[in-house]
């Protein structure tokens, strides 16, 4: 036992433990650069960088690395590149662990859901701060356990180093094993100080873990506020804190279903009617795989006016909503929106993705989307009030105020610092149309905001879109199955089928007398598969 203590605290093996170390680092960190540049072009719209990428991959995958540290040490001389054996091993081990790490950075930001994506081109954001807001924080979050096991693997090969008689723990052991012939104590030894360096490596993987856990409720300060995506003042500044309470109003479970009268409508269509154009479609077209989706539609909504599309699944209904917001590209036709045409400039040639983000925030159309796509890793109240730090340079406090006004409009002041997947779906759905409002868009896209949600849960979401359009007098385009409510609150009703508008106009006279056949075979199958009980 003495003789194996004496071992462990043996400057020769120490001495060991930091080559063993330098190897490891110059490998992790030349291997992370690398794996970011190769993700990077494998993620790329340009295949000629994805295949270069995906070669790289065949090869240092497909050889053993200790065939490539001979390479880099023994080779790359012949073409006036001599490098130290330290130096040789890490820059071999980059290589080599640039492909695995790449896999893992590539799985990490597919593995994001695209609707988040979606959400987030529809609120404005630039490609770059999709990236650092939204994508970088949840793969990271879900890269940790594959780069603290690549990490261990990455210090255990770097024992192949000394191939090129570098000096680290294992060279050294055997070294002092063939000259003492005491193998089993040494060896033993040398196991035993692995096993606490990987075992080291584990200890901070979980801490990681365990300060990026976004379901710890007793955490004053985590490590995500330090991240560079947040960029969140951590400066104490209780006078402006307390600035940031908003008005309190009413619960939205206190505040009875609203619907216009008569009157209203007439009312209401009159001044709409004088109103300038807010979106305009002209002979839209698109397909996919050449299966046509819209048909040469026409379609114009004015300022203040709330149009409901109706139609069967696969009529058109998201396709065009999605147009209008420029989240789908189409094959002819045009789209204005506020008299702009939206990823075009003045010569009609299309805009980057950069610059078709900052023309939505500029432009400001809202959409709320089928499955909510809230942000999964921030709160409700980030949720609403990240967009307009990020894209509209609001300050914190501002943008904080802001959002829990709206989430107290829509009855969630209570939730504001709950995550998504601690919300039902009627409140998440809530929240996407806070989000939607907060930078107070012209107009507001809703493509079956109550699809997903389950019948109970319908008429909160619908409770608050009845207020955006009785109260506020935002101009809207709803894309829904829910005919009472279409008719409560829609000024206009266009029925959708094959790609075309087959029929529009006011709607309780065309859900209550539609003209054309498909449109009342439509609306009497709707009327039939409602539950009695269901609630507009």
């Amino acid at each position: 036992m003495s003789l194996f203590l004496h071992y462990l605290s043996m400057p020769y093996l120490l001495m060991g433990i930091e080559l063993t170390l330098q190897v490891t680092a110059l490998g992790l960190i030349g291997g992370l650069l690398l794996g970011i540049i190769l993700a990077g072009m494998q993620l790329s719209r340009f295949w000629l960088l994805a295949a270069i990428a995906r070669g790289y991959t065949v090869i240092f995958r497909g050889t053993p690395l200790i065939l490539q540290m001979v390479f880099a040490y023994d080779a790359l001389p012949h073409i006036g590149i001599k490098l130290p054996a330290v130096l040789a091993a890490g820059l071999a081990l980059a290589c080599n662990e640039a492909p695995f790490i790449a896999e893992m950075l590539r799985s990490g930001v597919l593995g994001v859901d695209r609707g988040q994506l979606l959400a987030g081109q529809a609120l404005g954001m630039t490609p770059g701060v999709l990236m650092r807001r939204i994508i970088a924080p949840q793969a990271i979050r879900t890269m940790i356990p594959a780069f603290g096991n690549e990490a261990v693997s990455a210090l255990k090969n770097s024992s192949l180093a000394s191939v090129i008689a570098v000096q680290e723990l294992t060279l050294r052991s055997t070294q002092l094993a063939s000259s003492t012939f005491d193998f089993f104590s040494i060896f033993f030894a040398s196991g035993l100080i692995y096993l606490v360096l990987t075992g080291a490596i584990s200890v901070i993987q979980l801490a990681l873990e365990w300060l990026l856990d976004l379901d710890r409720t007793t955490k004053p300060r985590g490590l995500a506020d330090y991240l560079p995506w947040r960029r969140v003042d951590l400066t104490p500044k209780p006078e402006q804190a307390n600035k940031a309470a908003p008005p309190e109003a009413p619960e939205l479970k206190e505040t009875p279903p609203l619907a216009l009268s008569i009157e209203d409508r007439a009312r209401r269509a009159a001044t709409v009617a004088r109103n300038n154009v807010a979106v305009e479609v002209k002979h839209l077209r698109k397909a996919y795989d050449g299966n046509k989706v819209l048909d040469g539609l026409d379609i114009t909504v004015r300022i203040g006016e709330v149009v409901a599309l109706l139609g069967p699944s696969g009529s058109g209904k998201s396709t065009l909503l999605r147009c209008i917001n420029h989240l789908e590209n189409w094959d002819a036709g045009e789209i204005r929106v506020g008299g702009r045409k939206l990823g075009f400039d003045e010569q009609g040639r299309k805009l980057s993705p950069r610059a078709i983000a900052n023309e939505r925030a500029n432009v400001g159309v809202g959409m709320v989307f089928q499955q909510f796509n809230l942000f999964g890793h921030l709160t409700a109240k980030e949720n609403v009030a990240g967009p307009l730090r990020w894209v509209h340079g609001m300050g914190r406090f501002e943008a904080e105020r802001r959002a829990l006004e709206l989430l107290e409009r829509v009855g969630l002041s209570h939730r504001a610092d709950a995550l998504p997947r601690h919300l039902s779906g009627g409140q998440q759905q809530r929240v996407a149309i806070a989000r939607a409002l907060a930078p107070n868009p012209s107009v507001l896209l809703l493509d079956e905001p109550t699809s997903a949600l389950d019948p109970e849960l319908v008429n909160e979401v619908l409770e608050v879109i009845r207020r955006l359009a009785i109260d506020d007098g935002l101009t809207m385009i709803i894309s829904t199955h829910q005919i009472r409510f279409a008719d409560e609150v829609a000024d206009r009703v266009a029925f959708l089928n094959g790609g075309v508008i087959l029929e529009q106009g006011p709607a309780h006279e065309v859900l209550t007398n539609p003209r054309h056949p498909l449109t009342a075979r439509f609306l009497s199958v709707m009327e039939a598969e409602r539950p009695k009980d269901a609630v507009a």
